[in-house]
């Protein structure tokens, strides 16, 4: 390994997004040693956007930590639904086909105990901070402690880091204490200026993307519904100077940011729907309207069909966030270089 190589392993690595945000900070220096996804529809996005000499392992709870590779950095998006705002917030008694999602943490653990790699970066949703009074939180960082770790952590909003998306995501940063970390800080906010209006599709989409009036008016009926009880929940138009909210894994994702988009001009439906298509001009965003949302360059390729590529990018992480947090944790490798 050469003497700037830095090795990583990608976990819970959904389609790259948090291996892209590290890439782009480190460079050439960051080579990815080892991979772990089960989604097969996931996977086909990752191979299609990273040249992997390796095959992608899959349930993280059988690997054979033997098979691992040594590296330097992990990094471990690992599943926030148990510990979501918008679920049910079980924590780490979440099950899901079998599988504890609140226990894949320590999964990670296990791995970066036997390898003791220099950093460990994770990301989760916001309610990680808070759920359980805290509790949950105060584990996962207790046993990063336990394994030699200063852990740093910090909820970031994506909107702050050039994209125009209301996210806010708790991000986590541990690095081995022999280490010196002390001058790891998070980035400050960097760019707040874009709206949608910067991430629209810049030609006339397709009319399957826009609401048929059946549907239009079954969302409209739901949201009466919603707040004839005092809920807010419902769907939402957002203008084009405005930001999207946090776009999420299926359920009311879409709705949540439609768009008024008069520039198609043909309706003719081109899927089957009920009745015919709204004259409102009322459409959901596409999959690389979320895929600019999440801060993906354009190159990004989404190859699969949209109702997969929803939910990865739901899924997803915001690219911009990740790199800026990266090129911190460079600046604190690089200045420990230069002591030895």
């Amino acid at each position: 390994m050469g003497s700037n190589q830095i090795n990583s392993i990608d976990l819970f690595a959904g389609i790259g997004g948090i291996r892209l945000g590290f890439e782009q900070a480190f460079g050439k220096e960051l080579k990815t040693v080892f991979i772990s996804e089960w989604d097969e529809n996931a996977q086909k996005t990752y191979n299609s956007n990273f040249d992997n000499k390796m095959e992608i392992s899959g349930d993280i709870t059988k690997i054979d930590i033997k098979k691992i590779p040594s590296f330097d950095i992990c990094l471990a998006g690992f599943p926030c639904q148990a510990f979501s705002l918008a679920g049910q917030r079980k924590g780490f008694s979440d099950d899901y086909k079998g599988i504890s999602r609140g226990t894949l943490f320590f999964n990670v653990a296990e791995i970066c105990e036997k390898r003791k790699p220099k950093v460990i970066f994770c990301e989760n949703v916001k309610g990680l901070a808070n759920h359980d009074k805290g509790r949950t939180y105060k584990i996962i960082k207790g046993r990063l402690e336990e394994l030699g770790y200063k852990v740093y952590e910090e909820i970031l909003n994506s909107r702050d880091f050039g994209v125009p998306q209301n996210r806010e995501r708790i991000y986590i940063v541990a690095f081995k204490k022999n280490i010196d970390s002390s001058a790891f800080n998070f980035p400050k906010p960097k760019d707040s200026s874009k709206k949608i209006k910067d991430i629209l599709e810049e030609n006339p989409v397709s009319a399957k993307y826009y609401l048929s009036e059946t549907y239009l008016e079954t969302l409209r009926r739901h949201r009466a519904r919603h707040e004839a009880k005092g809920n807010g929940f419902g769907y939402e138009i957002r203008d084009w100077n405005d930001v999207a909210g946090a776009i999420v894994c299926g359920g009311m994702g879409r709705e949540r940011n439609l768009v008024i988009d008069k520039r198609q001009k043909n309706l003719t439906p081109v899927t089957h729907i009920k009745g015919k298509i709204n004259k409102e001009g009322i459409r959901k965003m596409t999959p690389r309207e979320w895929a600019r949302l999440q801060g993906y360059p354009d190159t990004f390729k989404l190859a699969i069909s949209d109702v997969h590529l929803y939910k990865q990018l739901g899924n997803s992480v915001s690219v911009p966030v990740i790199k800026e947090i990266a090129k911190k944790i460079k600046t604190v490798l690089d200045s420990n270089k230069k002591k030895r």
